[in-house]
C-alpha cells in the first residue's frame, strides 16, 4: 500500500483529486486529503471511504503537519506557494517524497542536497506552467536535436482565459480560474529575456506596454508579455546559448492595454495601507490618485486625461465596465489598493455555472537544419468541462496526480529537488494526457528563407 498526502484541496484541485480516486483502488493507495474546510470533500469522498479520507488542517498546526507527513509516502501540496517551504522541510526530515505544481524557490532548491541524502524527490513545477510547458518543450526540443537541429530561437507562451462562449459582453474577455491575488499582482519585477543575443529588461512599469501579437489555430489572436525571468530555463532546457529566449503570458487583445492603465493609476500597488473606511466609494478613491481636480470635468474625462488615453477609448470603456467611476463601495477597510482591486474583480470576474475557461499554450522554436531555417509550433488548446473541473483544474491536476502514480510505481528514481524535464516523466504523461483526456499539443513545422524568421 502507498499512503498518499493531499495537502490543499482548492479550486486547482479537483480533477487531481478525480484522478486519484479513480485509480486508488487499483494501485493499492490510501488517500488523505487534508483541508482547512474539509466539509466539501464528503459529497467527493462518500463513495470511496474505503481508501480515502478528508481531515482538517491548517498550516499554523506545525505539529500537526509533522504527523501528517509521517503518515505518508508520498505528500501532493496544492497550498499556496509560499507555504511550500515548510512542507519541504518535514517531507526531507522525514523521508517523504513531493510533488507540487508550484515554482522551485530558492528556499526549497537549498533543499536539494538535504533531499538526496534522505533518498527522497522533491518534484516541483509539474503543473501547466510551469509544467506541460516544460514536458512539452523538451519533447519538441529532443525531436529538434534528434535530426541535428540548432536551435536559434525559443519563444513559449501560456494563458488561462475564457473560451470563446463564455466572453460575452466582458470587454476583458478574462475572468478568474486560478489565484485572483497572483493575477493582480502579476509582473511586479522585472522581466528578463533574450533578443537576438541582446539581454532585454522590461520594468513593472512598462510591462503591460510591450506585447506581442501571438495567433493561435482555432482561437484567433492575444497578446503576450515577458515573464519574470526567462533566462532561467537556459540550463534545464540546455539552452545555453540560444539567442532568443521569451516565455510569456497570454491575454485578448486590449488586456494588456487597460491593465497597464490600471498599473499607472496605481491600483496594483500592495506596499502601502490606505486606512480607508469599506464604504469608501471607488470615485473616491480614483479621485484620490489624480492631480488637482479639474473643475466643470467628470472623473471618467480626467482620468483619461490623466492617463493621456481617449476618453471613449477601449481602455477607459474597460476601467467603465469595472465601476471604478461609480459610488460602488471598495469593501475592505484599511487595505492596499491590490487588496482593493483583488476584491473587486473577484466578484466582476467570477465564473458563472454556464462558463466554461480555456488554456492557451503556444511554442515557436527557431532553428535551422542543414542549413536551411525552420519554424517549429506546438499548440495546445483545452476547454473546462464545467465550473469545477475546468481547463486550468485538469491542466494543473492532472500532470501532478500523473506524475505521484509513476513516483509510487517506482519509474521515477532522480532524487533530489527536480522539474519534470526528464523523458521518463514528461513521455508518459503527454501520451496518457492525449490518449485518455484528449488533452494533446498540435505540431507543425515548416521551412523558411533566413530573411523571414520570426525573432
Amino acid at each position: 500500500m502507498t499512503r498518499i498526502l493531499l495537502l490543499g484541496a482548492g479550486r486547482s484541485a479537483s480533477s487531481l483529486l478525480q484522478y486519484l480516486l479513480q485509480h486508488a483502488p487499483q494501485q493499492n493507495w490510501q488517500l488523505t486529503v487534508a483541508d482547512m474546510q474539509p466539509a466539501h470533500l464528503k459529497p467527493v469522498l462518500a463513495a470511496h471511504a474505503a481508501y480515502a479520507q478528508a481531515v482538517p488542517f491548517g498550516m499554523q498546526d506545525e505539529t500537526g503537519l509533522l504527523q501528517l507527513v509521517q503518515g505518508a509516502d508520498i505528500v501532493v501540496s496544492m497550498l499556496p506557494a509560499l507555504l511550500h517551504g515548510p512542507v519541504a522541510r518535514a517531507c526531507v526530515q522525514l523521508g517523504r517524497h513531493l510533488v507540487t505544481a508550484s515554482y522551485v524557490s530558492e528556499e526549497i532548491r537549498g533543499l536539494d542536497e538535504q533531499a538526496r541524502a534522505a533518498g527522497i524527490t522533491i518534484l516541483m513545477e509539474c503543473g501547466l506552467d510551469p509544467g506541460l510547458d516544460h514536458m512539452s518543450a523538451m519533447r519538441l526540443l529532443a525531436d529538434i536535436r534528434g535530426r541535428g537541429g540548432q536551435l536559434t530561437a525559443f519563444n513559449s507562451y501560456c494563458g488561462g482565459l475564457l473560451a470563446p462562449s463564455a466572453e460575452g459582453d466582458n470587454p476583458w474577455k478574462y475572468k478568474f480560474t486560478w489565484n485572483p491575488r497572483n493575477v493582480v499582482l502579476a509582473g511586479q519585477s522585472t522581466a528578463k529575456y533574450l533578443e537576438a543575443g541582446r539581454l532585454r529588461f522590461i520594468p513593472y512599469q512598462q510591462l503591460f506596454a510591450r506585447t506581442q501579437t501571438i495567433v493561435v489555430p482555432g482561437v484567433g489572436e492575444f497578446e503576450g508579455y515577458a515573464n519574470r525571468d526567462s533566462l532561467s530555463y537556459r540550463a534545464p532546457y540546455g539552452l545555453h546559448d540560444v539567442p532568443t529566449m521569451l516565455r510569456g503570458t497570454l491575454r485578448r487583445p486590449g488586456y494588456c492595454a487597460a491593465w497597464h492603465a490600471l498599473v499607472r493609476l496605481g491600483l496594483t500597488d500592495d506596499s502601502v495601507h490606505l486606512g480607508n473606511p469599506a464604504d469608501l466609494p471607488w470615485s473616491e478613491l480614483i479621485e484620490a490618485y489624480l492631480p488637482t481636480a479639474m473643475p466643470g470635468q467628470a472623473l471618467p474625462t480626467r482620468v483619461a486625461v490623466y492617463l493621456g488615453l481617449a476618453p471613449e477609448g477601449p481602455e477607459m470603456q474597460h476601467l467603465a465596465w469595472l465601476e471604478l467611476f461609480t459610488a460602488r463601495p471598495v469593501g475592505l477597510p484599511d487595505a492596499t489598493p491590490a487588496q482593493l482591486l483583488e476584491q473587486l474583480l473577484t466578484e466582476k470576474w467570477a465564473l458563472q455555472p454556464t462558463d466554461h475557461d480555456m488554456i492557451v499554450m503556444q511554442h515557436l522554436l527557431e532553428f535551422t537544419l542543414d542549413g536551411q531555417a525552420h519554424v517549429a509550433t506546438s499548440s495546445l488548446v483545452v476547454v473546462g468541462d464545467d465550473t469545477v473541473h475546468t481547463a486550468m483544474a485538469k491542466t494543473v491536476g492532472l500532470p501532478v496526480a500523473m506524475a505521484v502514480r509513476r513516483l509510487a510505481q517506482g519509474q521515477l528514481t532522480q532524487r533530489g529537488v527536480i522539474i519534470p524535464t526528464l523523458p521518463e516523466l514528461y513521455e508518459p504523461i503527454l501520451a496518457e494526457l492525449a490518449q485518455d483526456y484528449g488533452i494533446q499539443f498540435m505540431e507543425e513545422e515548416q521551412a523558411l528563407p533566413q530573411q523571414q524568421l520570426i525573432s
